[in-house]
């Protein structure tokens, strides 16, 4: 079996994530490793047919991925397990995308995430991260559902 050195915990601000990264950091003290928490943004690219924004797309991207830098900042520092944290990084760029190739850039060995259980309609417009995640990854992936 491999070892599990470093786990991925990909967050998104909700309640939710504070589930997520407890549930990261028990898995990171169970097996010494450390955790790696990425925020994605997701790229105004992709609704560009439904809405054309007044102020430039660039600068609104990175705008968002400001913002979300300061929020990330400190939601881990609000975490009580934020010292097995080792690596935190906001990206911007497809959600599902993004995640699986930050896991295969840092030779992540688990990543962990929660599913949103988009149903019908929602499903269709917005697909399923963890669905695509779990697909393409070349690790092992938890999926949780933190409303549980």
């Amino acid at each position: 079996m491999k070892k599990i050195e470093k786990i991925l915990v990909p967050i998104d601000f909700s309640p939710n994530s504070t589930a997520l990264l407890d549930t990261a950091v028990m898995f990171a003290d169970k097996f010494k490793a450390g955790v790696h928490a990425i925020f994605v943004v997701q790229t105004i690219q992709d609704y560009s047919g439904f809405y054309v924004p007044h102020i430039p797309i660039n600068k609104l991207e990175e705008d968002m991925v400001q913002a979300a830098e300061g929020k990330m900042d400190n939601f881990i520092a609000e975490h009580p397990g934020a010292a097995a944290i080792t690596k935190k990084k906001v990206i911007a760029g497809e959600v599902a995308e993004e995640i699986l190739e930050y896991a295969k850039r840092e030779a992540v060995d688990l990543i962990i995430m929660g599913t949103h259980g988009y149903k019908g309609l929602e499903k269709i417009l917005f697909g399923s991260v963890a669905e695509k995640v779990v697909k393409l990854a070349g690790c092992p992936v938890l999926t949780m559902n933190p409303f549980k």
